[in-house]
């Protein structure tokens, strides 16, 4: 196969159409994604191609063309290459699998033991389903026998059924070891007696379903309620998307699986996708079983770009020099262009909450308003006096919101409408520092029910509820006294609720604080609900002050939670705000996550949408970047970066020269203050070292500066300052740009393009006049230019040094370094017992061998150490980098790889 084997294809009519033949070859195809430089903002995905357009088929206004009223702007435009591995491919948002049917050699009803070997896009990640399937035998209720999935965790999870009807679900207390993108293979055997009166569920990984295999955490051991089995179905057995399951449609790659009747026993299914000539539809394996695949899936190309053509403008010169020059774009783009903020958490949230509002006020209307807009249609604006707009901003999940004054009052009319349940829901939020000195009223409705005047007060201490006939007689007058109804600055939310239960009203009445928690009473008078006519509120001279909005009727009683939205989702996790931001605009996310939690984030306030993906970047540290794959977004957490092996490792001598360095102080920071919005701030400073604040020669002066984020609480900015400072001052060069001619090293193709932002390359058999290697990247971005017969690939990087960080019981990233030895006399650059000296703190432990440590840019490895005190005696190996150097007495010694925390 020639390199670049490309193929670019637009979707005139809803279907991908080549136009490859079309292409003006002479000039370049470029496309370039992911960060342009360390640390910046994302910048929409870009290409550019040129279509020879004579007989005016790529004229989008023009009538003659095939294509007219199909091709315009944003015409979805999706890149191909071929030179990857043949494999299943499965991609994302669409149902994609191999099956193969039931036959009696699976219907394993004791031991099963079952492989995959695959690459996902993530392993772990925040989805809207908890996950994503492997494989299994699971089919319509009744036909239902095991399945294989891997959870938002990166867990993996194995369910059976012994009925067909009802299953068991167990999983593994520890994550997979694979970093989003890595090939890994997965195994789950289940004992289904195992002789202490139960079953055992085990769990392992290995790099290749070849093995070895290494147990993941420990095994699920029951030890009573007797063994289990497995229905005998006659489902499918299928790889890929499971079609009785509706679990998240993950991409993903399976180069093998394997079913096995009993614990290492005989496989049954084994197809081995990777011998696979690419294009197969259908195949038998080495196990006797039938297979078939929808067409392509079977497949060595790869989608290297979904963009959307914003610009297919024709141009010319004569009759017979007519092209047009497509300029195509990440969603990025489109979703950055004339955006205007996004609403508040409440106002966006409030109208999709149940069967909808039937009248809904935000109040969040300007300072020179004299009313409150409706935010349903066909409702009337809320009537009020003595409201000062906008003179409230506290509410997390708002924007400005009014106050009231000694006079105030509203008056709001709803339409008539039909309650399916028969009751009604009225909520508000407000704000009072302290309760009345006398019975105040905060919100009086007029209904069609038997209570055709319901009246909510407060007292010096209680919350009353009053409620009146169509006389005007009152029906009953409850009270309860709240635990927290008011507070400087403290918001809460009133709910009204009326549901007839066949005889009676039952009413609810209370508050809802900022964590969800109802204080409430019920009480209950003879007649119907009916529905709500008439807001119609005079607050009194003793309410003044108090803040107010989002006053909102709901056509049925059920208090339909509001998930945050009046907290604005305060302490929501980045990952989670991301989903869910991306779900409320309709846009695919893929969120791959590492160990540990997110960031917590504080409030969401109103703000262009891009600028909100920013706040979530920002606080966790992550990166968000467009999916190759689909219209769509990919984030990798801070975490999903830590401590990963290089996903592809190439040699000097395969780069193109010269691999530039780059040793300056664009991205020194060694005083660094981490503000939190709204809140407190946390200082981190280097005050000794080589980029220490220090006036050279012993440091590099002052480089300071301040970050605004927004996180949950104060409590996480000292944390965030210390990691910020650290990869502040990570004193290593960097080698932004790394140019791979991949038409010259076609062997490359699989794994160079399938680096993803936030991967790690490794560089090594670096030149004599560089520091010796190898080099470590992160990929922040990159570029392609395809040629004719040449494809080359321009990564940009920065240092992957800083993400390398501690890891429990890890021989080498799980050591602690002494907090300062030396030399204490000279060596020759060949002698291999050194005499080192710990100044204070604990000493280097004499059983934790080996190890390597750094003196002078030198590495070796300590293969023995004796000495109960300081000085010990070291016996190493010299020269492990490849530096050979005599050292002098006091030079210090310090691990070569010392545990770095992570944030």
């Amino acid at each position: 196969m020639a390199v670049p084997d490309i193929d670019v294809e637009l979707q005139p009519g809803g279907s991908y159409t080549s136009v490859t033949d079309d292409m003006l070859h002479s000039q370049a195809v470029t496309y370039s994604w992911g960060r342009r430089a360390e640390g910046s903002r994302t910048d929409p995905a870009a290409a550019s191609l040129t279509l020879k357009n004579a007989d005016g088929k790529y004229s989008t206004r023009n009538p003659n063309s095939p294509y007219y009223g199909e091709l315009g702007r944003n015409t979805p435009t999706r890149i191909t290459h071929g030179g990857a591995n043949v494999a299943l491919v499965v991609p994302p948002d669409s149902i994609g699998r191999a099956s193969t049917p039931d036959a009696a050699a699976l219907d394993i009803v004791g031991d099963i033991d079952v492989r995959a070997d695959l690459t996902p896009a993530l392993w772990g990640g925040t989805t809207a389903s908890s996950g994503w399937e492997v494989m299994g035998k699971w089919g319509i209720v009744g036909q239902q026998s095991w399945y294989l999935r891997m959870q938002d965790s990166g867990r993996l999870a194995f369910g059976w059924s012994t009925n067909g009807v009802t299953g068991t679900v167990l999983g593994s207390d520890a994550e997979v070891p694979f970093a989003p993108g890595q090939r890994g293979a997965i195994r789950v055997t289940l004992d289904v007696s195992n002789g202490l009166g139960g079953y055992t569920v085990t769990y392992y990984t290995a790099d290749t379903i070849a093995g070895p295999w290494t147990q993941l955490g420990t095994p699920d051991i029951t030890t009573a309620g007797g063994a289990t089995s497995i229905f005998n179905s006659t489902a499918d057995l299928q790889v890929g998307d499971i079609g009785a399951l509706a679990f998240e449609p993950i991409a993903r790659e399976y180069h093998a699986i394997e079913v096995r009747s009993g614990i290492g026993g005989s496989a049954v299914a084994n197809p081995v996708f990777s011998g696979l000539a690419s294009g197969t539809t259908s195949w038998s394996d080495a196990a006797g079983r039938s297979w078939s695949a929808a067409t392509g899936l079977i497949t060595s190309r790869r989608t290297r770009a979904v963009l959307e053509a914003a610009d297919m403008t024709p141009r010319w010169t004569n009759e017979f020099n007519v092209t047009t020059p497509i300029a195509a774009a990440g969603i990025l783009r489109r979703l950055g262009r004339g955006a205007k903020p996004l609403a508040s958490t409440l106002r966006r949230s409030l109208p999709t909450l149940g069967s909808g509002p039937v009248a809904y006020w935000p109040m969040e209307d300007g300072s020179d308003s004299t009313r409150a807009a409706s935010a349903i249609v066909g409702v009337q604006p809320l009537r009020v006096a003595d409201f000062d707009f906008a003179a409230d901003q506290s509410c997390a999940g708002a924007a400005s919101l009014p106050t009231i004054g000694a006079a105030a009052t509203m008056h709001g009319s709803i339409p008539p409408y039909t309650s399916s349940t028969t009751g009604y829901l009225v909520a508000m939020m407000y704000s009072l520092e302290a309760l009345p000195a006398s019975k105040s009223a905060l919100l009086s409705i007029q209904t069609t029910g038997t209570g055709r005047g319901v009246v909510v007060s407060f007292t010096s201490t209680q919350i009353v509820c009053d409620v009146y006939s169509t006389a005007g007689a009152l029906l009953t007058s409850q009270a309860f006294t709240p635990a927290a109804a008011v507070g400087d600055g403290v918001w809460r939310r009133l709910e009204l609720t009326a549901q007839w239960d066949g005889a009676n009203i039952d009413f609810t009445c209370g508050v809802v604080d900022e964590f969800g928690l109802r204080d409430i009473m019920n009480f209950s008078v003879a007649g119907t609900p009916g529905s709500v006519t008439d807001i119609d509120t005079g607050f009194g001279t003793l309410l003044s002050g108090m803040a107010l909005g989002h006053l909102v009727v709901y056509p049925d009683a059920d208090p339909t939670e509001w998930f945050d939205a009046d907290i604005g989702y305060s302490g929501e996790e980045a990952g989670a705000r991301l989903l869910r931001l991306c779900a409320e605009e309709g846009i695919p996310v893929s969120i791959a996550d590492g160990p540990g939690l997110h960031t917590r984030l504080g409030p969401q306030r109103p703000a262009k949408l891009l600028d909100l993906f920013d706040e979530i970047e920002a606080a966790d540290g992550g990166i968000l970047v467009e999916d190759r794959t689909r219209l769509g977004l990919v984030y990798r957490t801070r975490a999903s970066m830590y401590s990963q092996a290089p996903r592809v490792t190439i040699p000097y001598g395969q780069l193109v020269a010269p691999l530039e360095q780059t040793d300056d102080d664009r991205y020194t920071r060694n005083d660094r203050t981490a503000q939190r919005r709204d809140g407190s701030s946390a200082r981190a400073v280097l005050s000794s070292g080589p980029l220490s604040t220090a006036p050279p020669p012993d440091g590099v002066g002052l480089y300071d500066d301040s970050t605004t984020l927004n996180v949950y609480e104060d409590g996480q900015l000292p944390d965030i300052a210390g990691w910020l400072l650290h990869r502040g001052t990570w004193d290593e060069a960097r080698y932004p740009k790394v140019r791979i001619l991949l038409h010259k090293y076609p062997e490359l193709v699989p794994s160079v393009a399938a680096l993803q932002p936030g991967d790690v390359i490794r560089i090594t058999d670096l030149p004599s006049w560089l520091p010796p290697g190898p080099v470590d990247l992160l990929v922040e971005g990159g570029e392609d230019q395809f040629k004719t017969f040449e494809w080359t690939v321009t990564l940009t990087c920065s240092p992957a040094g800083p993400w390398n960080v501690g890891v429990l019981d890890d021989s080498t990233l799980g050591r602690l370094d002494t907090a300062g030895s030396t030399l204490v006399s000279g060596v020759t650059s060949t002698a291999t017992s050194l005499s080192v000296a710990t100044a204070s703190g604990p000493i280097w432990y004499a059983t934790d061998v080996p190890f390597n440590i750094l003196i002078g840019g030198e590495v070796m490895t300590v293969t023995a150490m004796s000495g109960a005190s300081s000085p010990q005696t070291f016996t190493v190996t010299r020269s492990v980098n490849g530096i050979v150097k005599p050292h002098l007495a006091a030079a210090p010694v310090g691990l070569a790889t010392p545990l770095i925390l992570a944030l």
